[in-house]
């Protein structure tokens, strides 16, 4: 199964958080395969210099907010920088420029990018509405 490639500049586009998580949502499907016995892989990879620079310039990019989305700030938890386009154990070995390019990042939340991967939006963070005067009047 071939899955659709996904660009910032695509996300970007997209007016409401809704719109971007149906465009991230991979709805259970990881990938071909995930790194299983591999993980120390990723685990080298997201303890890397490289990585690290490239995750606080994404966050500065998307001003701390969930999916770059204004109105979403991540406020009280650590900051996710998920890779758009599922990464392999491949891309570490072979080094693959893609896995650190920020037009390929988006910052989320932990909660975002569990429902991104998994296909949950009850996980996904609730909107809230400000109050005003007056509207808590029942008639």
């Amino acid at each position: 199964m071939s899955l659709r490639f996904r660009t910032y500049s695509e996300l970007r586009s997209l007016n409401t958080f809704m719109e971007r998580f149906d465009y991230l949502a991979l709805k259970g499907v990881v990938g071909e395969r995930t790194f299983g016995y591999e993980r120390y892989h990723n685990q080298r990879f997201y303890t890397s210099r490289q990585w690290k620079q490239v995750r606080d310039h994404v966050i500065s990019r998307d001003f701390g907010n969930d999916l770059g989305m204004d109105g979403y700030e991540i406020r009280g938890e650590n900051i996710t920088v998920h890779h758009l386009n599922p990464m392999r154990p491949a891309d570490i070995i072979d080094g693959d420029e893609n896995i650190l390019d920020p037009e390929f990042l988006i910052s989320t939340t932990h909660k975002t990018h569990n429902a991104i991967h998994y296909g949950d939006k009850t996980e996904l963070t609730k909107v809230l509405i400000e109050r005003r005067p007056g509207d808590t009047k029942l008639w």
